[in-house]
């Protein structure tokens, strides 16, 4: 592979143009009329206009980029994430007209593109689900009748949902009709399919996702866990690796039956696969991203990979390198999420030009962005700015580090999350590991942007966190024992010899 095009922009575009240099791989940017001057197009070898700043018009062409593929004799297309990354159509006619698509095939992100498609194929490799419907729901009183057998609260959610969207929780039955109807319309405008399914709604949950490597030769590695649970409206904003409550013992069954979910399509390349995390640390198969997240920089730190580089590789058809057995846990890594809000406002986008922007430094930071001074935040793509990546010989250690960080990282002319970043860094919850995904709505008030916080609270807080998880696995791990007690001394009953 001696020259690859990335279709993309921004701050990926030029991260996944980097490991190409270190790999010597000449590199093609693609852009928008908008993008004209930014740092990805100039870093690149060539560079080609696909049109007006709208997406629809240039980032989202997918036939016009295949176009300058063969036009610039390029050998793969690497597409990122967002805009085409998860586009099965578009990975499709890659492929067919003789290019490298550096990401999984087709048939494995139209699988889980779907989330009900996605659920029916993991269920066969015993991948752990929440309680609920695998098929679309057809009949209203039916799903009532399953909702009450599941016990409320339940959710109903697209099928073919993301950021949010088409979710609604249900408290009773009597409200039951009206949140299928608003979910179904809102999916329907959404993503122009109205089916949705219902699950168990787990009330206090984690968002723990995995990092997973497939090979063409059936190779799986998983890259340990990422804990997102820090999120507004349903998206990420801080991400840290590993996660405080994963001990090693669940790992190594969650990093398993996320290498379950990826065979379950025969997966190949990097994805990620998502899981919520209960209060009783049973893990649920949520989704599966075909694709490379925007916070893969804090699993690079802790397992010392380049996964942009392994992509490469894998596209390539090489093998993996490494055993499972190979990768371990180095120290701690966090990820702020830089985004162009406003978080005195609900976090609402806030354009503008970067009168002032320099970047913190130092001993374990790493800022992932696609902006320079000068430059102006469009109002045609996500808000994101960069990420902010900090690793530490342990958690404590990158706490104190992102925020030293987040104080040295100038930015003048719009509003940021870095001032969010910090509330979190500080909050008493957040320090002892005790969160979930409802932290900004328990939490999160603007008018706390500055409090201090309380060390003694914290360290009580810290402590008890840490006694609670080691009772509930201690708990779980009896739990099953005496199951396999009871199931050992039933099936010795059924067998045993009969008197004469």
């Amino acid at each position: 592979m001696l020259k690859i095009l990335i279709a993309n922009r921004g701050e990926i575009a030029l991260r996944v143009m980097r490991s190409c240099k270190e790999m010597g791989i000449k590199t093609v940017a693609v852009y928008s009329e908008v993008d004209r001057l930014s740092p990805h197009v100039l870093y690149a070898d060539e560079a080609v206009c696909l049109g007006p700043a709208p997406s629809n018009q240039s980032y989202l062409l997918g036939d016009k980029i295949i176009e300058v593929c063969k036009k610039l004799n390029v050998d793969g297309v690497h597409p990122g994430y967002g805009f085409l990354s998860e586009n099965a159509n578009f990975a499709k006619k890659v492929i067919e007209n003789g290019i490298k698509f550096i990401g999984p095939s087709p048939e494995s992100i139209e699988i889980m593109g779907s989330k009900l498609m996605a659920k029916n194929a993991v269920k066969a490799f015993d991948t752990p689900l929440v309680p609920g419907t695998d098929q679309p729901i057809s009949d209203i009183e039916e799903a009532k009748k399953i909702s009450e057998k599941i016990g409320y609260p339940i959710l109903i959610k697209a099928s073919a949902g993301g950021g949010g969207k088409g979710m609604r929780i249900v408290t009773k039955s009597e409200e039951f009709e009206e949140q299928m109807e608003r979910a179904q319309s809102e999916a329907k405008n959404a993503f122009g399919d109205d089916s949705c399914f219902i699950e168990k709604y787990v009330a206090s949950p984690r968002h723990i996702e995995v990092q997973v490597l497939g090979d063409h030769h059936g190779n799986y590695v998983y890259v340990f866990e990422r804990e997102c649970s820090i999120q507004r409206r349903h998206q990420k904003v801080v991400e840290e690796a590993p996660s405080f409550v994963i001990t090693p013992e669940l790992r190594k069954k969650i990093g398993e039956a996320a290498i379950n979910a990826a065979k379950s399509c025969k997966y190949f390349n990097a994805g990620t696969v998502e899981f919520i995390l209960d209060e009783n640390l049973n893990f649920y198969f949520l989704e599966m991203n075909t694709r490379l997240q925007v916070e893969h920089p804090i699993s690079e730190l802790i397992s010392g990979l380049d996964l942009v580089k392994e992509q490469i590789k894998i596209a390539r058809g090489e093998k993996i390198s490494f055993s499972q057995e190979d990768l371990s846990i180095n120290g701690h890594a966090i990820e702020l999420r830089v985004y162009a809000e406003d978080p005195q406002n609900n976090f609402l986008p806030d354009i503008g030009t970067l009168i002032e922007y320099k970047k913190p430094e130092g001993l374990g930071i790493r800022v992932d962005d696609g902006f320079r001074e000068g430059m102006e935040i469009p109002i045609y793509y996500d808000p994101m700015i960069a990420k902010l990546v900090v690793w530490g010989k342990d958690r404590t250690e990158a706490i104190e580090r992102m925020k030293r960080a987040i104080d040295e990282y100038r930015i003048k002319g719009v509003k940021t999350t870095l001032p969010f970043g910090k509330f979190v860094l500080n909050h008493p919850n957040f320090i002892s590991g005790d969160i979930d995904t409802h932290f900004v709505e328990k939490y999160y008030n603007s008018d706390l942007l500055n409090e201090t916080i309380n060390e003694e609270e914290i360290k009580v807080i810290s402590e008890f966190i840490t006694l609670k998880n080691k009772l509930l696995f201690e708990k779980n791990n009896t739990q099953k024992s005496i199951s396999n007690i009871e199931n050992s001394s039933s099936n010795w009953k059924k067998n045993r010899p009969q008197a004469v």
